[in-house]
């Protein structure tokens, strides 16, 4: 799913974050608005992020500020 996806799904569901699930269904991660909002905003950010590229870049040492 991408970013515009995940937020339009937040604001749909009226929620300030989603949980993030694995295919096992398992919590893997949780991301709130105000973090994809950021996202979002930046000046590298294009449409074609995905929410799992954000979620993995986001715990990568020394990510850029666009995946925190």
């Amino acid at each position: 799913m991408t970013v515009e996806v995940a937020l339009a799904v937040m604001a749909g569901a009226r929620v300030g974050c989603l949980v993030v699930c694995d295919e096992d269904d398992q919590h893997t991660d949780t991301v709130t608005e105000a973090q994809l909002v950021m996202i979002r905003d930046d000046s590298a950010y294009t449409d074609r992020i995905r929410l799992c590229d954000v979620l993995r870049d986001r715990h990568a040492p020394g990510a850029p500020l666009l995946s925190r």
